[in-house]
């Protein structure tokens, strides 16, 4: 059982101020170490500058919200009073990357006559703000200004929207694109972009995100045409749906309103995201995006099982030496069930297939599968079945799909092909959520935004996808850096959440040799960096997305990959370099894994476990690390047992696209 540590609470400070401070007035805000600083005006517009330890790292910026009435809060409006306070929690944080999350901020809240407030909170990790209305009635939002201010020479990693216009529609998009690497002055005028997107400037790191988004839109980012700053922009509430798109899955969107959500009575709106550090281990370690959610709706969680997934879209069912045809059918899924059992495996999922195609009905299953029959196997045997469905397939019927699948024992959904993050697709993934923490099912959203919080509002969300993950490879070209994009998401993308990246290729391709095949895909890079992925990249729900056939012939690497956990008690990034290396160690227990990642250059990394466990007490690590000729053989790879030396340091050689993974037996000093 894991370990849950007890709830502090301590009473916040309130500072009421004049109500007299009104236009022109300038406040202070700074985290609790002191090194970062909010210094916030409140003129005609609400603006604000934040600094980390001296240095400007972010410039003048705005924040304002425009109302289809007219009214504008932010914009001339009328300061009543402010009230200053502290947070500083412990809160229990199950199924997650750590078994507790510390909450400590001062904050500030600014109260106007217009019926709504701002609260600004200063982080040690970084600065969040947001907007609260405390009016009745019904209204609209027809804009968000959200501007931050930036140096031009600031370096972004920016993942663009790379199928805006496709459908017509400019907000639609699976959220899936590889970083650009480029300066602020340079990057596309007007492009949408994903959140979150890193930046450097003045040699500090700023990762812009955002938490408890509900009712409302996802936030993208743009340069715009004037001005030195990265600017917000929100889909549109939709106006007329169709359905359409990849196998009559998809919602398309043909018209959308004059505003990006309706709303009633008070509420509070999304916080706006900025994680700070000048090291960007303390950008790839924060979990402020969990933080700042709403939380839990789901009263008992006991029930939700997080673990792996024994997976056949991604190979093609390619089992070999069975005596029958593989395929959407009653043999090929049993011996899945039976590999899955045989290894400790939590889960197999029925992807595309098992419902009738094009009928948008999940209750129509397709004759090759007895699925009450199948459900019972799996229960036999201690395994789990999840069942792949498209975004209108489930939405026509929630409530209905949810009851009836849990009645007959299924455990989960992975809802697919969402590819919109307006108010309405949001409210969706809400909806989905509640209904299937109703009948004790688990979720994971696939082909949707990225996590904004909603795994902490409802624990039973298991996994986002939202990322440009393994499966990409299948027909991705060999121009695309895999390797770089995965030690670039974890100071980036992974700050938001968990992903269903999918790893765990056993067919690995060197720069030279890689190409995307469809029948019989491959991973760019070597085997250890497929292995390092299960501890580097963060996934309560997490594929096996090769065959069970190919894995049998690799029990070593099965074994490792079976016995990592899922959910941690604690989590350290060690070392990184944004798009460069990252390692990162996870506890469970009194196990530690540590996974180690690099792009396609090679590196010599000295890993220091001092900060996790007790250096000179002879400790010894089971690695897996690549092999001498993992450069040109991307499978090679060995696996030893070392010592842990007085300086607590174990020096491994990354080969090109390389990783290592290491696992200890060890009680933290």
């Amino acid at each position: 059982m894991r370990k849950i540590r007890v709830f502090i609470m301590l009473a916040a400070v309130v500072c009421i101020a004049s109500a007299a401070e009104g236009k022109g007035s300038r406040f202070a805000l700074s985290s609790p170490d002191g090194r970062i600083a909010v210094e916030i005006s409140v003129a005609d517009r609400i603006s604000y500058t934040v600094s980390y330890d001296g240095r400007q790292a972010v410039g003048p910026s705005e924040a304002a919200m425009h109302l289809t009435d007219g009214s504008a809060w932010g914009v001339g409006s009328r300061l009543l009073r402010t009230r200053r306070g502290k947070v500083d929690e412990r809160v229990a944080s199950p199924l997650y990357m750590r078994d507790s999350v510390v909450d400590r901020c001062n904050t500030l809240l600014l109260e106007f006559r217009e019926g709504f407030s701002v609260e600004f909170r200063a982080y040690d990790d970084g600065v969040a703000y947001r907007f609260s209305s405390h009016r009745g009635g019904e209204y609209e939002v027809a804009l968000e200004t959200a501007r931050f201010g930036l140096d031009p020479e600031s370096k972004l990693w920016i993942a663009y929207n790379n199928l805006t216009g496709e459908h017509n529609d400019p907000y639609f998009t699976s959220f899936e694109n590889t970083y650009t690497v480029t300066t602020l002055a340079d990057a596309e005028c007007g492009r949408l972009a994903f959140t979150p997107l890193t930046v450097e400037s003045r040699g500090v790191k700023i990762c812009f995100a955002e938490s408890d988004v509900e009712n409302y839109a996802g936030m993208f980012l743009f340069k715009p045409e004037a001005g030195d700053c990265l600017q917000a922009d929100f889909a549109p509430l939709p106006r007329l749906v169709e359905t359409g798109g990849y196998n009559m899955l998809q919602g398309i969107v043909r018209e959308r309103e004059e505003y990006i959500a309706r709303c009633s009575g008070a509420r509070s709106f999304p916080w706006r995201i900025m994680v700070i550090a000048d090291e960007e281990s303390r950008i790839a370690e924060s979990d402020i995006v969990w933080r700042l959610a709403s939380p839990s709706r789901v009263d008992d969680t006991s029930w939700i099982r997080p673990g792996k997934v024994a997976w056949e879209w991604w190979n093609n069912c390619a089992l070999r030496g069975v005596d029958f045809v593989t395929g959407v059918n009653m043999p090929t899924y049993k011996a899945y069930i039976d590999f899955a059992a045989a290894n400790g495996i939590e889960y197999v999922i029925l992807d595309e297939g098992w419902s009738v195609r094009f009928a948008n009905d999940l209750m129509q299953v397709v004759p090759e599968i007895d699925l009450p029959a199948l459900v019972r196997y799996a229960d036999e045997r201690g395994v789990g079945l999840i069942l792949w469905a498209g975004y209108n397939a489930f939405n026509r019927d929630v409530e209905g799909v949810c009851e009836y699948y849990s009645d007959m024992g299924i455990k989960g959904f992975k809802i697919d092909f969402c590819d919109r993050d307006d108010a309405q697709m949001v409210q969706f993934h809400y909806r989905a959520a509640a209904a299937a923490a109703l009948h004790r099912l688990v979720l994971d959203f696939h082909g949707t935004y990225k996590p904004t919080g909603l795994n902490r509002t409802y624990p039973n969300v298991l996994n986002f996808e939202g990322v440009y993950g393994l499966e990409q490879m299948k027909w991705a070209g060999v121009e695309v850096d895999h390797p770089q994009y995965d030690v670039t998401i974890p100071f980036a993308r992974l700050v938001a959440g968990p992903a269903d990246y999918t790893p765990g290729a056993m067919r690995n391709g060197s720069r030279d040799n890689f190409r995307p095949v469809s029948g019989e895909p491959m991973s760019q890079g070597t085997r250890c960096h497929q292995l390092a992925a299960y501890a580097v990249f963060f996934a309560p729900l997490s594929m096996l997305c090769d065959s069970p056939s190919m894995y049998e012939r690799e029990r070593e690497c099965l074994d490792i990959i079976a016995s990592v956990p899922t959910v941690w008690d604690e989590t350290v990034v060690l070392s990184g370099s944004l798009g460069e290396y990252v390692v990162t160690a996870r506890r469970s227990g009194s196990d530690w894994y540590v996974g180690g990642m690099t792009s396609w250059s090679a590196r010599t990394i000295e890993v220091n476990l001092s900060p996790i466990v007790d250096a000179g007490s002879g400790c010894k690590v089971v690695l897996w690390y690549d092999g001498a000729n993992a450069a040109a053989i991307a499978s090679d790879y060995v696996r030893e047992e070392r010592t842990i030396g007085s300086d607590g340091k174990v020096t491994v050689d990354l080969a090109p696209g390389g990783g290592f993974l290491m696992h200890i037996v060890h009680e933290r000093h």
